[in-house]
């Protein structure tokens, strides 16, 4: 991986869906590792920021053998903070150290299938002039919203019980791989990014742990050997 790109995992402490989720043993190791693992396959432990808030997500890390390179300030660790405010403040902080980016990657604790060969292919996809490469799996299916007399109306405008094959092809984003533009970033919210590529990756590698319901399913598929 280049020099120029750094990689972020943010790992805020608190959690509502599985209480501090990232620290959780997962298949016999904290779950945070997995993304710590996934980093140091592509890049040097230099270019690795976990950006947290909590003194045991620390610990668990820097016992890992990575050094934590800040504590994030409270204000960035409520739930109305945005990811996209974690990331500029971990730039911001490399570069008052004299450390300039070009690219950044993003990797979610959540996504303990994600693999050193998705960040590289998703990474192969990127260029200077998008915004941002984001790995996604299919969504493809009938979707439906209320109208303003609660009525059900297919979002897509195609014809109702369409069958799955026939539908137009969708993604969506599964939070595993962000390979982002540090200028796009500079400029706008990931949400607002409009020249992006997809990098796909099917269902079992996508599965991010949410709830307990995920964290169930991601014990099935080890314990089934799935993956």
């Amino acid at each position: 991986m280049d020099a120029d790109t750094l990689v972020v995992i943010p790992a805020r402490g608190g959690s509502k869906g599985i209480p501090h989720k990232n620290i959780n043993i997962f298949n016999g190791k904290p779950l945070i590792t997995y993304a710590i693992d996934c980093a140091r396959a592509i890049t040097l432990d230099n270019n690795i920021c976990v950006s947290t808030d909590d003194d045991e997500i620390i610990e668990v890390v820097e016992n890992y053998g990575l050094k934590v390179p800040f504590k994030r300030p409270d204000y960035l660790a409520t739930d109305q903070c945005s990811t996209y405010d974690v990331l500029l403040h971990a730039l911001d902080f490399y570069e008052s150290i004299n450390r300039k980016y070009k690219k950044l990657i993003l990797l979610q604790p959540t996504s303990p299938f994600r693999t050193k060969g998705d960040v590289e292919k998703a990474s192969a996809l990127y260029s200077d002039d998008i915004d941002m490469v984001v790995s996604v799996t299919d969504a493809s299916g009938n979707y439906y919203k209320e109208d303003q007399e609660g009525l059900l109306k297919n979002i897509l405008g195609e014809t109702a019980y369409t069958r799955r094959q026939d539908m137009s092809k969708m993604w969506r984003y599964n939070g595993a791989v962000y390979v982002i533009n540090v200028l796009s970033l500079r400029q706008m919210p990931l949400s607002k990014f409009q020249r992006i590529r997809k990098y796909e990756m099917d269902e079992i590698h996508s599965i991010d742990l949410d709830t307990m319901f995920d964290w169930k399913l991601a014990e099935f598929v080890i314990n089934e050997k799935l993956i």
